[in-house]
């Protein structure tokens, strides 16, 4: 059974900064796309940031210049450095893999969610 295991969230005021992690663990091969999303008090879930396994990111508009993806593929973590907080980021930040290989050699196109981890901005 896949797991991913979210941490680095907090209370942080506004133009500071957090560093989200995210583990996924189980009989992975491999993850195609790692991915933040975040989900806001009466608002859907949004698309953050995806990190391919070879290398491309993308960032949604609110957060480019400010927020970074990165990943770890020999520990199947990814990473969302956060800077220059605003307290529009306040959500429930949320970690997916997707494209996700097992073992003995399973192709689940579908995303594995973590719990999701508080993000507080205060102002």
């Amino acid at each position: 059974q896949v797991q991913l295991v979210e941490s680095g969230g907090g209370l942080v005021q506004a133009g500071g900064s957090l560093r989200l992690s995210c583990e996924a663990s189980g009989p992975i091969i491999t993850i195609n796309v790692m991915s933040w999303y975040r989900q806001a008090p009466g608002k859907q879930r949004e698309l953050v940031a995806a990190h391919t396994r070879v290398g491309p990111t993308n960032y949604s508009d609110s957060v480019k210049g400010r927020f970074t993806i990165s990943r770890d593929n020999t520990k199947n973590t990814v990473y969302l450095q956060m800077n220059s907080l605003k307290p529009e980021d306040t959500a429930v930040y949320y970690c997916a893999a997707t494209g996700t290989t097992v073992e003995p050699s399973d192709f689940i196109p579908d995303p594995y969610w973590g719990q999701g981890t508080q993000v507080t901005v205060s102002s």
